[in-house]
């Protein structure tokens, strides 16, 4: 929505006139500012002049010499426009005057006349799209020789506001200026209605929804005038983005803009019986809508009628065959109320998102349909000419029953951490046009514009926003306790390890399309294979709920890749979300990785299958858990280059290099390493106990075993770990050979130990037991045998 600040202000005395200073109010408010657009004249030296006399070109049948009066002596200027005559007031640019894109106004010679400047259009000034001629002025605008751009309504600043769906009564200009009064403790002024009745109108009106339709007003205007609207109305629509058509159907797009009620302007000449019916549609009955498409309407549509063919959709748009024409004299102006949800629906149904529909669909008041049916037909016959027909149509079946609501002035405290008086709870929102009585609870009626408030929690939030957010403390819930809670603690421990590992975390949708499972190539029977379908995906691309973070995490890789970043690491922690067999689905938290290219940190050598193990590792080993490797063939990684985890004896995850067709898939060329684990299934990690650090050297001695080819290297690590006793400080793997002399199907393991004493330094009396305390379990348990020992 585009809002004029100089608008605003016509209801509102402000005290600044900073576009920026409003701005941050509204925000402040809960009313997202998102730009602001700087408006003002596009030129200089315009002034304004009246057209004393007109004669013909001596030379020339397509021009004319208009005689103007500039504020100064008479001036001959050569003019090819013919839409105005003798006493018109017009723009003159004068010598000099620079127009729209630099250009320079001088003095030249038409057909052997002379013309000094020349007498402009809308367009040449950048003011509309009018091509039928110069802009005409009305009588009496402005002095002669008035520079033209002082008359209009800039400077101007536009705010593009993005409301919320629940915020139905900031989509106007006055609903904007009663929030910025509110804030400002500034009366709000309203919109005036002045006009006077003559007879009484024969339109009638008959609801046969009211469950659909509460409210229906009918005004009619007689002897107007159809043609365009005076320049400020149309500068007014264009810089709110809506297209000026003619002056009367620029009255109901201005009053809709101004107040937040959609009205429509009817032709009741073409109305059968001047009889308005508000009804379902019949299935398949026929409508053409005022953009010119021929809808065939269902039955679930609510149209508004004439005795029998529709005129309109309701709450949506018009139809051509009673819309307003050059030769409309009478006119109906229709002000309602329609409910909400109905309008959405039908919207959708037809694919029309209009002006009234995104008002409609949010909850317009109910009680503004009399003072915007009023405000419209005062417009219309200041723009139009014409006069206002007595006889009023209300037709209200279900008459608006405000909600009333018991506030405790405790509930202040107990959801925003700050006691508020009640005297100054009452203050805020009686400033926002709330009625409230009582002391404790108090007694609080919600004004009709405010649909979205229905229960105390909401008042909360209306004494928030006056209160202000920013004069809250920072400090913790009374009664709670400080510090992280184990799935906190938990969170923060691994996105510190992946970090750590060289991996960027990511944020990604929760929702997925088909073929990036299909991609994926998962088994038949795996549960991440079934997803739960959106009923409203937002498009293809997001049509089901995750089962896996996979398929971000490789959109992610594909992204950087494409854009020239081809070593790139990247991790996630979030939710997916499986079937299960309750009605709302299983949510685990996991965590997964993927990495492409070269090693981060690292000089030469692209990610392997043996990396993903490592980061496994060090992400469990940081959470306190031992990881148990299994290689396996896991589904949509490489044959032999893939492995379960398992912590305790529970698989809780998959790691290794994804299969090349689903590398493909991704448009990814080089190696793709992966794994994914559910945080859900492993004990947060208790609080690491303080270890005081030996001050004596450690003892590093190498073993190597010969080993079946069967036996996993996790295998020979958990045995040597359990065998080498209390003083093992570090132990891993660094080498792996196979050929002569070892037999076929053998293998060495090389593992290097590091044994370090808190209160001396170990001799060699003390390791030859560990030493050979491991050899003996690892030929006990594996088989094995100690080379070289």
């Amino acid at each position: 929505m585009k809002a004029s600040l100089r608008w605003i202000k016509e209801f509102v005395d402000l005290p600044t006139n900073d576009a920026e200073v409003v701005a941050g109010v509204l925000s402040d408010l809960g009313i997202e500012v998102e730009g602001i657009e700087r408006r003002e004249a596009s030129f200089s030296g315009v002034v304004v002049a009246r057209v004393l006399a007109i004669k013909p070109h001596p030379a020339a049948d397509k021009v004319r010499i208009a005689t103007l009066d500039d504020g100064g002596e008479p001036i001959d200027v050569v003019c090819g426009a013919w839409n105005f005559g003798e006493g018109a007031t017009v723009a003159y640019a004068r010598v000099g005057a620079v127009l729209p894109g630099g250009i320079t106004i001088g003095k030249k010679p038409v057909r052997g006349v002379m013309s000094p400047g020349m007498i402009c259009s809308e367009i040449e000034m950048d003011l509309g799209e009018e091509k039928g001629g110069i802009l005409v002025l009305p009588d009496g605008y402005a002095a002669p020789g008035t520079d033209f751009a002082g008359t209009l309504p800039y400077p101007d600043a536009i705010f593009d506001l993005s409301i919320t769906p629940n915020r139905p009564d900031a989509m106007s200009i006055h609903g904007l200026a009663r929030e910025l009064g509110a804030f400002y403790e500034l009366p709000v002024r309203i919109p005036t209605a002045v006009f006077s009745e003559e007879g009484a109108t024969a339109a009638r009106v008959i609801i046969e929804e009211p469950e659909r339709c509460t409210r229906f007003t009918a005004r009619e205007v007689r002897g107007v005038q159809v043609g365009p609207s005076p320049l400020w109305m149309r500068l007014r629509l264009r810089d709110a983005g809506v297209r000026p058509i003619s002056n009367v159907v620029d009255v109901t797009n201005y009053v809709m803009l101004e107040l937040g009620q959609p009205l429509h302007a009817f032709d009741l000449d073409r109305i059968t019986d001047e009889t308005i019916v508000v009804r379902l549609a019949r299935a398949g009955e026929p409508l053409t809508t005022l953009d010119g498409v021929a809808r065939s309407l269902s039955a679930e549509d609510l149209v508004i009628a004439g005795v029998d063919e529709p005129l309109g959709l309701a709450g949506i748009m018009g139809g051509g065959d009673s819309e307003v024409s050059a030769a409309t004299t009478r006119v109906l102006i229709e002000v309602a109320h329609f409910e909400p949800t109905r309008v959405l629906l039908s919207g959708k149904r037809h694919g029309l998102r209009t002006e009234a529909v995104s008002r409609f669909e949010r909850g317009v008041d109910p009680e503004l349909p009399p003072a915007a049916s009023a405000r419209a037909a005062s417009l219309m016959v200041e723009v139009a000419g014409g006069g206002v027909v007595g006889g009023f149509v209300d037709a209200h079946p279900r008459p608006h029953q405000s909600v009333e609501i018991a506030l405790p002035v405790s509930e202040a405290g107990r959801l925003l951490g700050a006691d508020i008086a009640g005297a100054e709870q009452a203050g805020y929102l009686r400033r926002l046009g709330f009625a409230v009585e009582g002391g404790n609870p108090l007694q609080v009626v919600v004004p009709s514009f405010r649909p979205d408030v229905t229960r105390p929690a909401d008042l909360i939030e209306e004494i928030a926003r006056l209160h202000g957010y920013d004069n809250f403390p920072s400090r913790l819930v009374s009664g709670q306790g400080g510090g992280l809670g184990p799935l906190q603690n938990m969170l923060r421990m691994a996105r510190m390890a992946m970090v750590g590992a060289g991996f960027f975390e990511i944020l990604s949708f929760d929702f997925i399309a088909a073929r990036s499972l299909e991609g994926l190539r998962l088994a038949p029977d795996d549960p991440r294979s079934r997803p739960i379908r959106l009923r409203n995906p937002l498009n293809e691309e997001q049509e089901f709920l995750r089962t896996t973070l996979l398929p971000g995490l490789l959109d992610g890789l594909r992204r950087n890749v494409q854009r020239n970043r081809p070593d790139v690491a990247l991790f996630e922690v979030g939710s997916v979300f499986l079937r299960g067999e309750g009605v709302l689905p299983e949510q685990p938290r996991h965590l997964a990785f993927a990495a492409t290219g070269a090693r981060r940190g690292r000089s030469g050598g692209d990610y392997e299958a043996g990396d993903a193990a490592g980061v496994a590792e060090v992400l469990l080993t940081a959470l306190g858990h031992q990881a148990t490797i299994v290689q396996a063939a896991v589904p949509g990684l490489h044959p032999g280059r893939a492995a379960f985890l398992e912590v305790d004896g529970r698989r809780i995850g998959s790691v290794g290099e994804i299969d090349p067709l689903v590398a493909a898939a991704w448009d990814l060329e080089n190696r793709v390493v992966v794994g994914e684990f559910d945080l859900a299934s492993l004990e947060a990690p208790a609080p690491a106990p303080f270890i005081m650090p030996s001050a004596y050297p450690p003892v590093v001695f190498d073993l190597a075993f010969d080993l079946a080819e069967e036996v996993a290297a996790a295998a020979l690590l958990a045995t040597v770990g359990a065998a080498a006793g209390p003083f093992l400080e570090s132990l891993a793997i660094f080498d792996v050979f196979r050929g002569e002399p070892l037999g076929p199907g053998r293998k060495s393991v090389a593992v290097r130990l590091a044994f370090r004493a808190p209160d001396r330094t170990m001799v060699d009396g003390e390791l030859g037991p560990i030493r050979r305390a491991i050899s003996s379990r690892v030929t006990d348990d594996l088989g094995g045998r100690l080379r070289g020992g």
